[in-house]
């Protein structure tokens, strides 16, 4: 009996998950990102280390905003044509499915097609792009007119993993200049890098640990303003000794005022709480959601450059540049030689079932997946460039496999749509 009641406790646990590396490999001097100098030195077989498909080789120079001359753009009417289309694809699971997907290859005429657009549920990782926007957006309340001073907070700020990492079972790379590979682990307590490189950490191997350290700092960054950063007796001591209820009114006013002062809707897009059990110990939240429509929303306002300011918008697609290993939506073969910029997040429990083993991202409770992901195909050429939102409960089938499937479906789609406009006189 002891033993079934262990299993029923395993497999009804929970697990939140996503990785996907990102920044654009030759970032490492404006950063400081160690990981991208490692990743680039790889390339040249100086570090042994991955080797990048084509699309992930772009320059700093080349990811740039697509829509910077379109700053009226917003989602259009549905086009019948691309919802049936999406419909067909999904079959009898499309209830289980919310979508919303614009595609601005022919910038003159956006199109855009939905299934469920209003769908809401729990983001999971990808809630770490609302952190994003929150870092650059009191940055930029900071120093509003200095840029440089921006740059300097994110290179020169050391940060230091405490208890707010525990517990976390995502692994980050871990490299240090003159060593001969790239190493792979959790952050541990006194793991040191810079505010960026954990930024990169959070949104690159999704780690939860580095997710909860950049919240951690933005909430000093937000209090102490000027004066961060300050030193870890300083940051100690204001944990300890703020009232737990305005920590908690601290939290929420760094994640949702910038929502909400850039045009985005905060009623389908929040991240509620810290992203491990210490932080949410520490740090009262609430509860976290997103719709497909509103993640997509995001995704237009940041390739318009009106996610804070230009310079902010640039830096967030920087940092969601897949620059490693392609996972779920984005590693659908069709995307090869496709530039993806990309954040996904995985949520799947189990209970005892006859017949069923649980299995990674196939849940029979629940089997959440999301993705968003902006494509840009071939990278440097930008024939087609779409913007896709998608958030899935699919129980009993493997969730990556499902998203990497639609992945391939789509760009076919929007590529024969193109083609099919190209060849009319």
């Amino acid at each position: 009996m002891a033993t079934r009641r262990r299993l029923g406790i395993a497999l009804a646990a929970l697990f939140w998950a996503g990785a996907a590396q990102a920044y654009p490999l030759d970032g490492y001097p404006l950063t400081g990102i160690l990981r991208l100098e490692a990743y680039r030195l790889a390339q040249q077989g100086k570090v042994r280390g991955p080797q990048e498909p084509k699309g992930a080789l772009l320059g700093l120079d080349q990811v740039d905003l697509r829509l910077a001359r379109r700053p009226n753009v917003d989602l259009p009417a549905a086009d019948p044509r691309f919802n049936a289309a999406l419909a067909a694809f999904l079959g009898g699971e499309a209830e289980r499915y919310g979508i919303a997907v614009l595609d601005m290859s022919d910038p003159d005429a956006p199109r855009y097609g939905e299934i469920q657009g209003g769908y809401r549920a729990n983001p999971g990782s990808v809630g770490k792009i609302v952190v994003a926007l929150g870092i650059f957006q009191a940055l930029a309340d900071i120093y509003p007119d200095d840029v440089p001073a921006r740059l300097a907070v994110l290179k020169n700020s050391m940060v230091t993993a405490d208890e707010f990492i525990l517990t976390d079972s995502h692994e980050v790379p871990i490299w240090s200049t003159g060593q001969p590979a790239i190493q792979y682990r959790r952050l541990q307590a006194g793991d040191r890098a810079n505010l960026w490189a954990y930024l990169d950490w959070m949104l690159s191997a999704s780690s939860n640990a580095a997710a909860s350290m950049v919240m951690r700092e933005l909430m000093l960054l937000v209090h102490f303003g000027r004066d961060y950063p300050v030193d870890a007796a300083q940051a100690r001591a204001f944990f300890q000794k703020t009232p737990k209820k305005e920590l908690s009114d601290l939290l929420t006013r760094s994640l949702m005022d910038p929502v909400a002062r850039n045009g985005l809707n905060p009623a389908e897009l929040r991240q509620g709480s810290f992203f491990t059990s210490k932080g949410k110990q520490i740090v009262l939240g609430t509860s976290s959601y997103a719709t497909p429509r509103e993640l997509l929303r995001y995704l237009v306002r940041l390739e318009q450059g009106q996610l804070v300011d230009p310079f902010s918008s640039r830096e967030i697609k920087r940092l969601l540049y897949m620059t490693q290993r392609r996972i779920r939506f984005a590693s659908s073969p069709a995307l090869t030689d496709a530039a993806v910029y990309f954040k996904s997040g995985s949520l799947f429990r189990c209970e005892p079932e006859p017949g069923f083993a649980c299995r990674q991202y196939q849940g029979n409770v629940e089997n959440m997946m999301n993705s968003v992901a902006i494509v840009e195909a071939p990278a440097g050429n930008h024939r087609l460039h779409y913007l896709v939102a998608v958030m899935s409960n699919v129980l009993r089938k493997n969730s990556a496999v499902e998203h990497q499937t639609f992945a391939t479906r789509l760009h076919r789609l929007i590529e024969g749509y193109h083609r099919e406009l190209s060849s009319k006189p």
